[in-house]
């Protein structure tokens, strides 16, 4: 198939403090369907302010590819897995992709 253009899709980026607390998130996003595909990527560095004071924390990148319409859900299920107290949850839309691919987020984002 080739390529189309999607407005219903979505890549969703979340950092976390630890491969442990980004994998268990991974995989209840993966397991309830919120998402189709999640990617655990280690060893980062984050600079942010926080409290008024900049800091740097080593972190985890979660980067999970759903439909943009369970963006809420997703908020709502990492907000209760996660350790901090405002994580880093957003999504960017997927704005062309291969169709085949796109298929498949849709049909594991469904429930059974």
């Amino acid at each position: 198939m080739t390529d189309k253009t999607s407005s219903g899709f979505v890549t969703v980026f979340v950092t976390a403090a630890n491969k442990d607390e980004a994998d268990v998130i991974a995989r209840t996003l993966v397991q309830e369907r919120l998402v189709a595909c999640a990617n655990v990527m280690d060893g980062i560095r984050s600079y942010f302010q926080w409290e008024g004071d900049v800091q740097a924390e080593d972190e985890v990148v979660l980067l999970a590819k759903t439909r943009s319409a369970l963006f809420s859900d997703i908020e709502d299920r990492v907000k209760e897995l996660h350790s901090y107290d405002c994580p880093c949850i957003v999504a960017w839309p997927i704005e062309v992709g291969s169709a085949d691919y796109l298929a498949w987020i849709e049909a594991e984002t469904k429930a059974k």
